[in-house]
C-alpha cells in the first residue's frame, strides 16, 4: 500500500471526489482528468482541454446535483471564470474541481457495499440515470475471479449494451477487468470501506473512464 493510499485511509466518512479518483488511479482504474482549484488564479495554470465541468468538491456534499453544484459543458476560459465566481459565492468554504469532459459512452456502474450478512460485496450494473429506475444490477462477495465477473455481466438484463447492441461500441472485456480491479481494491481495503459508487463509468470500444466516484470510509 503506497503512502498516498495510507494518507487517504486516515480519513473517516465521505471523501471528496478528487480523493476517490486519486485512490482509483493507484489501482490502475482510469478516471477523468481533473484539477482541484481554490482561487480564480488557479484557473490560469489548468492543463485541461475544453469542454470541462466545474463541480463542488467536498466530503460534506455527496449529491452535488441536489445543491446545483455541477456545471457541465463549459466551453472556454471566460465561461469557466464566470461559473467559478458563482460557485465560490454559493460554496465559499469548499474546493472546486475542474473535470475534463468525456464523450458519452455506454454508461455502467460498479460499486462496493458492506452487507450485514456477507460482508463487502461487489456490484455491477447499468449506470447513469437509469440506475435507480431499472435496478439492473448483479452482486458477488469480494473477492472475485474472472469467471465470477463474467457471470455478473451475464446476469444483467442490459448486457446487450456490451454486445454491440445497435452498433454501440462498448468493450465488455474492459468492464470485466474493471470489476476485477475494484474487487482487488475492495479486498485490500476491506477494513476501511463502507461503500463505494462509480457511476457513471463510460465504456467505449477501446477504453473506459470513471466519470464520477463516491467513497465512504468506516
Amino acid at each position: 500500500m503506497n503512502k498516498q493510499v495510507k494518507k487517504i485511509l486516515q480519513r473517516k466518512g465521505a471523501l471528496a471526489e478528487n480523493e476517490v479518483k486519486d485512490l482509483l488511479q493507484t489501482y490502475g482504474i482510469p478516471t477523468t482528468q481533473y484539477a482541484v482549484v481554490t482561487t480564480e488564479k488557479d484557473l490560469e495554470s489548468l492543463d485541461l482541454a475544453y469542454p470541462v465541468a466545474l463541480k463542488v468538491c467536498s466530503s460534506k456534499i455527496l449529491h452535488k446535483t441536489d445543491v446545483n453544484g455541477v456545471k457541465l459543458n463549459i466551453q472556454d476560459n471566460d465561461e469557466l471564470r464566470s461559473v467559478f465566481k458563482d460557485f465560490k459565492q454559493r460554496f465559499p468554504k469548499e474546493n472546486l474541481l475542474v473535470d475534463q469532459m468525456e464523450e458519452k459512452g455506454v454508461e455502467m456502474i460498479v460499486g462496493l457495499v458492506q452487507d450485514p450478512t456477507f460482508g463487502l460485496t461487489l456490484m455491477a450494473g447499468i449506470g447513469g440515470i437509469f440506475t435507480e429506475l431499472y435496478k439492473d444490477v448483479s452482486f458477488r462477495v469480494v473477492d472475485i475471479d474472472r469467471y465470477d465477473a463474467e457471470q455478473m455481466v451475464e446476469e444483467l438484463k442490459g448486457k446487450k449494451l456490451l454486445e454491440n447492441f445497435r452498433n454501440m461500441k462498448a468493450n465488455k472485456d474492459l468492464y470485466i477487468e474493471l470489476l476485477l480491479k475494484v474487487s482487488k481494491l475492495g479486498l485490500e481495503l476491506m477494513d476501511h470501506i463502507d461503500q463505494m459508487d462509480l457511476n457513471p463509468v463510460f465504456l467505449y470500444e477501446d477504453r473506459l473512464v470513471v466519470v464520477d466516484a463516491k467513497l465512504i470510509l468506516k
